[in-house]
C-alpha cells in the first residue's frame, strides 16, 4: 500500500489520548513535517437561537474516548490514503502521523491538529491536511443527528519543515 510491511507499521493505541501512526526504524537523512489545523464549530443550542443546535453539555459528551480516537484514528487513515483521494497525489512512506483534538466548549466545538513525518524528497503537507478533514468529517458524522448545522472551516497549513522552500509557520514572515 504504501511500500510499508506490516511488522514495520504500527498504531501506538495504549491509550485513546496516544494514537499515532509510526514507521519502525526510520532515519532522519531527509526529514520533513507538515501540521495542518481545522475546526468543527456546531449551532450554539443554548445561545438563545431559534435553531437547535449542540449545547455545551453535549460537547462534553462527546469527549468520551471512543468517539475521540475514532476521529483521531479516521486522521491517520486519511493521511495514509491520500494519494488515493487526491488526484496526481503521490504516495509517500510516512514516517508518523500524529492526531490531537482540543475541546473548544465556548464555541462549542473542537479543533484537530494532524502532524504528518517522512525522510524523503517530498513535502507531506497534503497528508496532514486531508487528515484533518476526514477527521472532522468523522466528527461531524458522529454528531449530525443533534446538529445538521455544524460548520467544519478553517482548514489550513499551520507549518512545515524541510523541502526547497524551507519552514514556513503560520503567522511569522
Amino acid at each position: 500500500m504504501l511500500g510499508i510491511s506490516d511488522e514495520r507499521a504500527f498504531a501506538l493505541a495504549a491509550h485513546p489520548d496516544d494514537i499515532e501512526f509510526v514507521v519502525a526504524g526510520t532515519a532522519a537523512k531527509w526529514a520533513r513535517a507538515g501540521t495542518a489545523i481545522s475546526y468543527v464549530l456546531a449551532t450554539s443550542g443554548d445561545a438563545g437561537s431559534h435553531v437547535p443546535g449542540i449545547t455545551r453539555e453535549e460537547v462534553a459528551r462527546i469527549r468520551e474516548e471512543e468517539q475521540r480516537a475514532a476521529a483521531r484514528i479516521a486522521g491517520i487513515m486519511a493521511a495514509k490514503r491520500t494519494a488515493d483521494i487526491i488526484p496526481m497525489c503521490h504516495p509517500l512512506l510516512l514516517t508518523s502521523i500524529k492526531t490531537d483534538i482540543e475541546d473548544m466548549p465556548e464555541l462549542p466545538g473542537f479543533k484537530l491538529f494532524v502532524t504528518a513525518k517522512l525522510n524523503g524528497q517530498t513535502g507531506v503537507e497534503m497528508e496532514a491536511l486531508s487528515g484533518v478533514g476526514i477527521g472532522l468529517l468523522t466528527i461531524y458524522d458522529m454528531l449530525k443527528a443533534i446538529d445538521k448545522s455544524m460548520v467544519i472551516n478553517d482548514i489550513r497549513l499551520e507549518s512545515k519543515s524541510g523541502g526547497k522552500s524551507g519552514n514556513f509557520k503560520r503567522g511569522e514572515k
